[in-house]
């Protein structure tokens, strides 16, 4: 059923559009009926996440800030290192850099748009409200040979990412039928595993768990070779990334028959959007849904929780299938925030009036809970970190 305001919050904008497509993985893949205010609000729900306006919710750690100009320059800050670049994006060697009043007034000293073109250069992930998204929300960037599959194979994904939107799409394709292995970095694993432990057993149960070491030729050609006898492959990786990870995604989606290898990005994976660091409450803003809040409300603030990430999984695991199912190799880039835009565009083109409502009765519930929806339950084990490493890359790779 499509999603409803309930009785503890308002529905969450863009639940509707989420749930059409769930309805579609369903109908046309035989995945088990999810719905979208489900996937879209479970992490806000279960973590007792609030409605906080122009501060994102959770940890609160992505704002929307006025500006010079008029304009509002949405700054996303979850690592030190964001913090550390903040004297060079305002040009202020002795800005207070833990302190958001002086940030603010920084940001009120500038222009959005200069704001925004250099904290993209910087590596910081940073948004206006009024941008308009610079590439496609899908894209086909490789195109291989076809592959022709027996009936009751069961198809290999990889899975690179990290965080919430390409482990989603996995999670959803695992409930495909598919065996998936989530591949992590012996110094580096998922932040989520650490952050939000309830939210990376639920969308990486049922996976394998790989560890890799990237610094290490061994480990890394036991990987790509892991790679070539896989059907599918996601990552998020920017371009410098997947080179230091020794992994040439156009040669083997091109040497390999019907691999599908997904790219997931906040904002393109060609030219120089290929280098924006994106992440989700950033996207959204990007994708125009602060924007179409500030529309019907008069105010400016986050829709949802990082919403980008969980419409892009989504996204990301019917664009999948039907590229299994065409069985010709390709590799695809998903934008995260053209694909809010293009999910903002469909639903007005479905139900304006539906969707402004919900976006005023969200406007209205600054300070209150996120509605509230069921904590769907574990239906396989989430393996220890690790514990396939010697299964998939073939000989023991001492943890």
């Amino acid at each position: 059923m499509p999603a409803e305001p309930s009785a503890t919050g308002p529905a969450i904008p863009l639940a509707r559009w989420a749930d059409r497509q769930l309805e579609a993985l369903a109908r046309d893949h035989g995945l088990p009926r999810l719905d979208g205010a489900t996937l879209l609000g479970e992490r806000g729900a279960n973590g007792g996440y609030r409605i906080r306006g122009p501060i994102s919710a959770g940890l609160g750690g992505s704002r929307l800030l006025p500006t010079r100009d008029g304009g509002w320059f949405a700054l996303t800050l979850i690592r030190e290192i964001d913090r550390e670049l903040l004297p060079a994006l305002f040009g202020d060697a002795t800005l207070a850099i833990h302190d958001n009043d002086a940030i603010a007034a920084a940001t009120l000293a500038h222009d959005c748009h200069n704001l925004v073109e250099r904290g993209r250069l910087l590596g910081l992930p940073v948004a206006g409200i009024d941008e308009d998204p610079v590439s496609p929300p899908i894209e086909v960037l490789e195109l291989g040979k076809a592959r022709s599959r027996p009936i009751g194979h069961r198809p290999l994904v990889v899975d690179l990412s990290a965080i919430w939107a390409g482990p989603l799409a996995g999670h959803l394709l695992w409930q495909a039928g598919m065996d998936v292995v989530k591949v992590e970095s012996r110094t580096r694993p998922d932040l989520i595993r650490r952050d939000d432990p309830a939210t990376f057993d639920l969308i990486n149960q049922g996976k394998a768990s790989l560890l890799v070491d990237f610094d290490s030729t061994d480990e890394k050609a036991r990987l790509i070779d892991l790679i070539r006898r896989a059907d599918v492959v996601i990552e998020s990786s920017r371009p410098r990334a997947l080179r230091h990870l020794g992994i040439d995604a156009a040669a083997l989606v091109r040497e390999v028959p019907g691999l599908v290898w997904l790219t997931v990005t906040g904002h393109g994976a060609r030219g120089e959007a290929a280098d924006w660091v994106g992440i989700g409450n950033d996207c959204g803003v990007a994708g125009g849904l602060s924007r179409a809040l500030a529309e019907v409300t008069g105010e400016v603030g986050y829709v949802g929780d990082a919403i980008a990430d969980p419409l892009t999984g989504i996204v990301g695991a019917r664009t999948v299938l039907r590229a299994l199912h065409e069985g010709r190799a390709k590799r695809i880039g998903l934008s995260m925030s053209a694909i809010t835009a293009m999910a903002v565009a469909e639903e007005r083109a479905h139900d304006r009036a539906a969707f402004e409502g919900e976006l005023r009765a969200w406007g209205r519930a600054v300070g209150s809970g996120f509605p509230h929806v069921s904590r769907r339950a574990l239906t396989a084990p989430v393996r220890p970190i690790g514990a396939d490493t010697d299964r998939y890359l073939g000989a023991c790779v001492a943890c």
